[in-house]
This record gives C-alpha cells, structure tokens and sequence, in this order.
C-alpha cells in the first residue's frame, strides 16, 4: 500500500466520523491557540513595555538610595540627594546632565473653572524633557510658575488643556498655586524609569516654587531642597553603566547624601539598559509559566486522540483482517492508523494556529499594545501538532498491525 492510499483511506475514515474527529482535535486546537495568543500577547506587552522605558533614553542612569539595589527603579527611594549634591555630580567625568526628581503631592487641578482629582505632579529640571518629549510649546523654566502636562492629564477637562491655558493646582500642603501651561507632550506614556510604565495622566513642575521640601546640609548646614530620586544623562549611550558607577562612587565619597541616608541604605544607579533586561527576564519567564500552563491542553489533546484512535482500532478490527488476508503488511496497517493520527493533528495544529492568531490580535487591540505576530510559535505549532499525532498514534497503530488476521476476521 503506498502512501497516497494510504492517506486516502485515513481521510476517508476521519471523514466518515466527523462529529468524533473534530472533537478529538479539539483539545489541539485549544491547546494550540492558548500558547500562540499567550505568547503573542506577551511579545506585545514586552515590545511596549520596551519602548515605553527604552522612551527615557540609551543614556539615562536611574539613582536613589534604597534598602534593596536590585528592586525596582525608585523602590524604597529616601530624600537625601540636596541640590549641593546636584550640582556636584554635574562635574563628574562622562556626565552632561543630572535633574534631580521628586514627587509634588496635589489635591486636585483647576482650569477653565472645571476642577478635577489629582493626586501628584512631578517635579524636574527643564534638562528632563527632549525636543522631542514636547508636541506643543516648550519646557518650563526654572523658578516660573510654568507647568507641562501630557495628553492624558490634558484631556481630564471637558475642554482639553493647551499651551496657554492657566490652571491652578492645590498642593498637598494647602497652598494653591496658579500656573501657566507652556507645553503638551508627544505621548502619555512615563518619559523615564521613574515615571511608570502605564499612560496615566501626568503634571510635570519646576521645584521652585512648587516642591519645597528641604533639609539643613551636613556639609555646609545651609537649607536646601531635598530630592528622592536623580536621572543622571551620561554624554554617551555606550558609557552610562560607566558613569553610573561614577556616580555612586562620588555619592560615597563626598556628598550631604551619604550622611542623610540611613545607615542599611545603599546607592542603586541603573541604567534603561539594565532595567530593560530585568523587565525581559521577568517577562520571559511569565510568559513561559502561561505557555507552559497552556501546554498542558496539548497533552490532553494528545491523550485524545490516542484514545480515539484505540476506539478506531477496535472498531475496525474486521476491516485489518480483511485488509491483511488480501496481502496488507503489518506496515501498511502500522502506516493507514498512524497517518489518522497524525491527520487530526495537524488539523488540530493548523485551526489552533489560525485561531491562536486572530484571538492574539483582539486581545492586544483590547488592551492597547503592539501586535507582535509569532512567526516561531507558528512554524513550532504545525510541529508540534505533527508529533503528537504521531506520539499519540504511535501505540494504537502498533497495536493494530499486531492484530492477528484470522482472529480478526471472527471478530463481531
């Protein structure tokens, strides 16, 4: 029996069992298309989140003192770096700019006497925006009463905020202060490490005269403001874990920092670079949990079709005697069932794939990240589909050209 026969036999016996061959490939099918949308939603959520932290620049070096150096950006982060730490820092070799960066605690935002809950601004120097951070008008200056928004914050308004508009923000400390809106961001998304990964609304001021936190210097005892958090631009890309080590280095060695930090507290520099690796990491390996927890559909499929091919076994008991009383080989019974098997796989793998595909699409237009289309996991899903028909086959086949001719012909 050649080949073609043989696939014409086993599509015709798939065929004459329609409903039981669909179910049978169903759980393929699920498990298929649960491991290509899980994967392409986590290609997609990784290329986003990619992008929005890769957004702050090859360059940027991330500071603070934390109990843990290897948490997360800011995590645990102490106000200890006062502006004469600053500006000591700028003359440190390889770096072109430190912006000190602290959170201004709000109540709420008033324009055009609509008035609005928010939480937080975020204070920084005009050296923490690019031209190319800013859609309309241009960063603030340092010391006005001068504010730039993004477009989520913009559009809490009925009538969204734009460059001229005047805006009044409560201060967590009571004080109102009125403010003009001299700039709108290209995107919502977090300019850097420290701002977040989602688009949440967003305020961005100059410290003067919005964050007013101090504390006396134990260096030269004057007052001076006091930041939790610094973003360090290095000159070249290629040497921020460079000048980051520079930087903690200096900290350590003269700064009011190191004498305002507890004592269990370190100094934690880290560049996008680094942060972008922890993120693949920790993204990689949820996405192998949820693939692997999707795994186990195809396992369940595989025992399917096993069993459904032993069930075909059965059934047609007098149909291999009769096949093998008129000359067929034991491989020829081996190959007909085997071929069955490894037809509702590859079925299985295809209608999975097609489905793992368009549901992967409507869940990342839902949750509003990239679709990323998983060229790999669909070449390794036709595999895949390939092997466990030919694993899950592979016995009741052997069992079927085992079966003895002549007691398969008295077999009722």
């Amino acid at each position: 029996m050649d080949l073609r026969q043989a696939a014409r036999i086993s599509w015709q016996s798939i065929r004459g069992h329609k409903l039981r061959s669909s179910l049978t490939t169903l759980g393929v099918v699920i498990g298929v298309a649960a491991v290509i949308t899980f994967v392409t939603l986590g290609g997609g959520l990784e290329q986003s989140i990619i992008g929005d932290v890769g957004g702050g620049g090859a360059a940027s070096v991330n500071v603070w003192a934390t109990e843990d150096e290897n948490g997360p950006p800011g995590a645990g982060a102490q106000p200890v770096f006062t502006e004469r730490d600053v500006e000591s820092l700028r003359s440190v070799e390889g770096v072109e700019s430190v912006v000190p960066r602290s959170v201004v605690p709000l109540s709420a935002v008033e324009a055009s006497g609509e008035t609005v809950a928010q939480s937080q601004a975020t204070a920084v120097t005009p050296a923490y925006f690019d031209d190319e951070d800013i859609a309309e008008g241009r960063a603030f200056e340092d010391g006005q009463r001068e504010v730039v928004v993004n477009p989520a914050a913009a559009s809490l308004f009925e009538e969204n905020v734009t460059v001229g508009d005047r805006v009044n923000l409560s201060l967590g400390d009571g004080r109102t202060v009125n403010a003009t809106v001299v700039g709108v961001l290209a995107s919502s998304q977090g300019l850097g490490a420290f701002d977040g990964l989602d688009a949440s609304p967003r305020v961005y001021v100059p410290p003067d005269p919005f964050y007013s936190a101090t504390v006396t210097s134990p260096t030269t005892g004057e007052h001076l403001r006091v930041y939790p958090t610094l973003v360090v631009e290095a000159e070249r890309p290629e040497e921020a874990e460079a000048v980051g080590d520079r930087v903690v280095e200096a900290l350590e060695e003269d700064s009011d920092a190191a004498q305002l930090a507890p004592d269990d507290y370190e100094f934690a520099a880290q560049t996008n670079e680094q942060l972008l690796d922890q993120l693949r990491d920790i993204l990689d390996t949820l996405t192998d949990f949820i693939v692997g927890v999707a795994v186990i559909s195809l396992v369940v499929g595989s025992i399917g079709i096993a069993n459904i091919m032993l069930v075909s076994v059965t059934e047609r008991t007098r149909e291999i005697g009769i096949m093998k009383a008129v000359g067929a080989q034991n491989r020829d019974i081996l190959q007909l069932f085997l071929l069955e098997a490894v037809v509702l796989g590859v079925v299985g793998a295809v209608l999975g794939t097609v489905l793992g595909v368009v549901a992967g699409y409507v869940a990342t237009v839902f949750v509003d990240i990239p679709f990323v289309f998983p060229w790999t996991w669909t070449a390794i899903a036709v595999v895949v589909g390939i092997l466990v028909g030919v694993l899950a086959g592979l016995y009741p086949a052997w069992n079927a050209s085992r079966t003895d001719p002549i007691d398969a012909l008295r077999y009722e």
